[in-house]
């Protein structure tokens, strides 16, 4: 083998990865993301996951997608850890679709429809048809995803001859032999075969450069056997990096993946190697092709399958064990769209699940205020997964409520709607901006930096305000209290005043040298997030105070109103703002 089969060789490979990913990317956009709705919809029961996951993962050939998309759904909270484990299960088996179409190239025959099968042949044709497909036929997108999958296969073949030739000269190395000689120890073999998959990140790809490696036949059933093992496993590497970040289940899914893997190989190491010792098995030494590897993957995941399907139980309890702590479940309220045919039934149960939305962005609001003070990676992880449950409640709801609203509604019903809209909006950005807050507390932490005793006591005042704020929004939210919605805009002023002050003081801090850039930008940002959190509790106080107001006081619209309020007409406002200002705003004067 000289230098220009090596090259060739890398080129081949090159080539196979290309058609591999591009296939693969080809057949995610064909779904449309119709693939994951239908992860969501069918796990009802183990089987019908392994069935699943089995026909996800052959239609886009990658075992790692499919766990992925696991990984996504149990972090958002759309499945729970168990619904996912069949499913993974069935992926293993779907991602053997690639190497049973990579076996085509072992078709022997003089008839014309089967030698167009062979992938030297094959592999143009679809190369040339994917290409007119996916660049000059511009009119539909979808074809030009047909295109590209076509595009994707040809490659696929092409690589894979073009691999098969550039080491057809192997077989005469000595050299060579020897190292496959080595894999007949099987935890190397293992290794190796974990190794290659993990770095390309593909079973599938490193199943199709084994295929191709079988033609110089030095492969036999002993080495084969770890190799696939190995294969198994190294494809893992792409859900954990997924799950890095993600919540205690998702990892949990991430980690069913890699358990499911290990105990597969090692039962099947032990009974296939100690049955070998006892028995000399006679297919041992048999040199392999494209068929039998494919065959033998297939094989070995549907085995690895039946052995494990029983104690998919078992499976949870062990990585709920491996990666111990608190589920991070949280309970969001699913609505029930059978409620929809009694509107006044189905509008009070969304109104308590904008509740629970508003006492999620509460939580996640004390989370990052603690942070500040007292940095815990235990406290964001829970941010952060409840941020996720608020997120998808969010969705939920405006399905939910924009289903309503082709009932026949009456008006109060309709205004109800209408509220309930606008306040699950801004509950949903006060959490969104608690997020933020732990973002700077984050970035502090991570920095080693922190501010002085007097900004960090002019915060605290600060995010005190901010706090009762919010308590008082969500309170006078659930109990529709009239009394507490005219305390929220009297406090916002105040935050506004606050915020407003400890900007100037800190910009002069900054041009006299006291403070850092890098601080001062964090304190910043933390007044304009705290500000917007009371901005958006204002606006919910307000919904409420205008549906408790009496109709025959005829409120004026929101901005004429609260410039009514802030002019000084209002002597119960003013007594509120003082009130607040004593509070909060005069401790912080005299640290000036």
């Amino acid at each position: 083998m000289n230098a220009t089969d090596v090259i060739t060789l890398i080129g081949a490979i090159a080539t196979f990865l290309f058609g591999m990913s591009t296939m693969t990317d080809g057949l995610e956009k064909l779904s449309s993301g119709r693939l994951e709705g239908i992860l969501e919809r069918l796990t009802s029961n183990v089987f019908k996951g392994v069935l699943l996951g089995a026909l996800v993962t052959g239609l886009i050939q990658s075992s790692a997608a499919t766990t992925v998309m696991c990984v996504g759904f149990v972090n958002a909270g759309i499945m729970k850890l168990p619904q996912t484990v069949g499913i993974i299960m069935g992926a293993n088996i779907g991602t053997t679709v690639t190497a049973q179409l990579l076996r085509l190239g072992d078709i022997s025959s003089d008839n014309v429809f089967l030698a167009l099968l062979k992938p030297s042949i094959l592999g143009p044709l679809l190369a040339a048809v994917g290409i007119v497909l996916f660049m000059f036929l511009k009119g539909s997108s979808r074809r030009q995803i047909v295109g590209q999958i076509l595009l994707g296969l040809g490659l696929l073949f092409i690589g894979m001859k073009t691999m098969e030739n550039a080491v057809s000269g192997l077989q005469e190395l000595p050299a060579f032999r020897e190292l496959f000689v080595a894999f007949s120890n099987p935890l190397l073999g293992i290794l190796v075969g974990a190794a290659v998959t993990a770095l390309i990140q593909s079973s599938s790809a490193s199943m199709g450069i084994l295929q191709a490696v079988s033609s110089t036949g030095v492969v036999s059933f002993h080495i084969a056997i770890p190799l696939i093992m190995g294969q198994n496993i190294g494809t893992c590497i792409t859900a954990l990096l997924s799950a890095i970040g993600a919540s205690k289940n998702a990892k949990r899914t991430a980690m069913v993946h890699l358990l499911f893997n290990i105990i597969g190989t090692l039962f099947f190491l032990v009974v296939l190697y100690a049955g070998n010792a006892l028995f000399h098995f006679p297919f041992w030494g048999d040199v392999m092709n494209r068929g039998s590897i494919a065959n033998l993957h297939l094989s070995f995941n549907v085995a690895c399958t039946l052995l494990l399907l029983p104690f998919n139980r078992v499976l949870v309890k062990i990585v709920e064990t491996l990666v111990p702590g608190d589920t991070g479940t949280i309970d969001i309220n699913p609505l029930d769209e059978r409620f929809l045919s009694s509107p006044a039934v189905a509008l009070e149960h969304a109104r308590a699940a904008v509740i629970n939305m508003g006492t999620m962005a509460r939580d996640n609001y004390r989370l990052a205020v603690e942070l500040l003070s007292d940095y815990d990676d235990k406290k964001l992880e829970r941010l952060h997964e409840t941020e996720s449950a608020i997120d998808k409640l969010e969705n939920m709801l405006d399905s939910y409520l924009v289903k309503l609203t082709d009932r026949a509604l009456t008006q109060s019903e309709s205004n109800l709607v209408s509220e309930l809209l606008h306040t699950l909006t801004n509950f949903e950005r006060i959490g969104d901006y608690s997020v933020n807050l732990s973002e700077s507390a984050t970035a502090l932490h991570s920095r080693d930096i922190a501010f002085s005793p007097v900004a960090s006591r002019e915060l605290r005042y600060l995010t005190d305000a901010v706090g009762k704020a919010v308590d008082t929004t969500l309170a006078c939210y659930a109990g529709r209290d009239h009394a507490l919605s005219m305390q929220v805009e009297p406090l916002e002023e105040v935050v506004d005043l606050m915020e407003d002050t400890l900007k100037n003081r800190h910009i002069e801090r900054l041009k006299s040298g006291a403070c850092t850039i890098e601080l001062g930008t964090q304190f910043l940002e933390l007044l304009i997030n705290l500000e917007r959190i009371s901005d958006h509790c204002s606006n919910v106080a307000m919904l409420i105070l205008r549906s408790t107001t009496p109709a025959k006081e005829n409120l004026p619209d929101n901005h004429t109103y609260l410039k009514y309020l802030h002019s000084g007409a209002s002597a119960e406002f003013e007594k509120l703002f003082a009130q607040y200002q004593e509070q909060y705003y005069a401790p912080i004067r005299k640290e000036a």
